[in-house]
């Protein structure tokens, strides 16, 4: 524990509840990354997110900065698409995923160790800051995005991409989560249990966002439709929720 921690004992739960969170995602992502590089699915999926990420960006090169990267999914598709980007996460786990994709292509994304709510670079670095499936299970949320938007240059987009996954709350989840989203962790994660997408879209309206949008990934959803969605997963609409600082 920081002496900062020591010093705030909110501060120091949070952080508590960030940690559970941490080691969950570690422990998931082998598993995690099999699904996504499922051979069946793999091609198609790779040409539906590089569309959607296509329209949801400027032309490229951009400087990109993918936080909450977890295995560098949307990192490797905006390095594809000719994007500069960044990934960062807090699951060690996930980086090493995202840090062994990274490196098969040239000119990859560069993966580091980072705190999505609190990203450690200099004001206006980057032309977008994009995430997907984060902001369900991000503290802090309008916090992060007051300062996604803090990184950004003029003109600059925050484009995230998330669902409502458990409108009927965690409690009811069909996947288990109790060992590690216990109460202390959900009382931190405003949109856990979020019920609309309206809610996401409020989160960057209020830390500053302009013109936000959300459009429904109908791609995405008849893709899951075809091949099917993670195991103890529903089948749910997904949206890019986007705007413009």
């Amino acid at each position: 524990m920081s002496e900062r921690q020591r010093a705030n004992p909110q501060l120091s739960a949070v952080m508590s509840a960030q940690d559970r969170i941490n080691t969950y995602w570690t422990g998931r992502a082998p598993g995690y990354d099999e699904y996504q590089q499922r051979t069946d699915r793999l091609t198609a999926d790779t040409r539906a997110w590089s569309q959607i990420w296509a329209e949801a960006l400027p032309p490229a090169p951009l400087e990109v900065l993918d936080v909450g990267t977890g295995t560098g999914q949307v990192a490797m598709v905006l390095a594809g698409l000719g994007h500069r980007v960044t990934g960062i996460d807090l699951a060690e786990g996930m980086l090493a995923q995202a840090r062994h994709h990274a490196a098969t292509i040239a000119d990859g994304p560069v993966i580091r160790h980072g705190d999505a709510v609190h990203p450690d670079f200099p004001s206006a670095s980057f032309d977008a800051v994009v995430s997907r499936y984060l902001m369900w299970t991000l503290r802090e949320p309008e916090t992060a995005v007051a300062n996604w938007a803090r990184l950004l240059r003029p003109g600059g987009t925050v484009a995230v991409v998330d669902s409502t996954w458990f409108p009927e709350g965690l409690d009811n989840a069909s996947e288990n989560f109790a060992d590690h989203y216990d109460g202390q962790v959900r009382a931190v994660l405003p949109l856990a249990a979020a019920t609309s997408i309206d809610q996401t879209v409020a989160v960057l309206e209020r830390a500053g966002i302009t013109g936000v949008t959300a459009t429904s990934l109908t791609s995405i959803f008849e893709l899951d439709r075809r091949f099917g969605v993670a195991p103890n997963h529903e089948h749910r609409m997904q949206y890019l929720i986007a705007g413009r600082v």
